[in-house]
């Protein structure tokens, strides 16, 4: 099971003018200066509305992994935000590099898991303690159908059992990165391995392996 992604959007506006002093102009207005690259096309020097921009970067722990439509002079173009330049006091974002990602284009892109069903695991219900692998796992997929969240269904998991990436159901047109094994994204360990992660993976609340 996946949910798939809301598309974020912002109006943004060509800028022509570069370097330091009009970047800072640029903020002073509450805009922040970005570029749009790549998909085949020349960059785009482009401004956005800092309110917006801040408030999506500061709420949406996906905004580096969701499809972004930008409307810019009367055109929409779908974008990834590839990296964000931000004050290191404040947070405020200072500038932004989004590359195109039209319909039809595969992106690779992290995507996160969720575990569901924690009531319905007999191991669980003993004590057991779910032994998270990977917190995300890498997709390609198309560019317009970026799921939001993998969902992995602890239901009937005992302590000894291991959850594998067989067990999560993909959209549509959604592949995985890694196709060469069924690898673990947890596992359900006994009580006493609670305090020491497996190698390679994490109890409960800490962080796991990328890999």
């Amino acid at each position: 099971m996946a949910k798939q992604q809301q598309t974020l959007s912002f109006t943004a506006e060509r800028r022509d003018k570069f370097g330091k002093g009009p970047a800072r102009a640029l903020r002073r207005a509450a805009k922040v200066p970005a570029i749009v690259y790549g998909g085949g096309e020349e960059h785009v020097s482009i401004a956005l509305p800092f309110k917006e921009l801040k408030l999506a970067l500061s709420t949406n722990p996906r905004f580096f992994s969701s499809v972004i439509e930008l409307s810019l002079d009367g055109e929409t173009t779908q974008v990834l935000a590839r990296e964000a330049q931000v004050h290191p006091v404040t947070d405020d974002p200072l500038h932004v590099d989004f590359v195109r990602a039209g319909r039809g284009a595969k992106v690779t892109i992290a995507v996160a898991v969720r575990f569901v069903n924690e009531d319905q695991s007999p191991g669980l219900k003993r004590g057991g303690a779910l032994n998270i692998v990977r917190r995300e796992v890498e997709l390609v997929c198309p560019a317009e159908s970026i799921p939001t969240e993998l969902v992995a269904d602890l239901a009937g998991v005992d302590i000894g059992d291991s959850v594998h990436i067989s067990h999560v159901t993909l959209p549509e047109g959604v592949e995985l990165a890694i196709t060469d094994r069924d690898f673990t994204i947890a596992s359900l360990v006994p009580p006493s391995a609670e305090e020491g992660p497996q190698e390679g993976g994490e109890a409960a609340g800490g962080e796991g392996d990328n890999g």
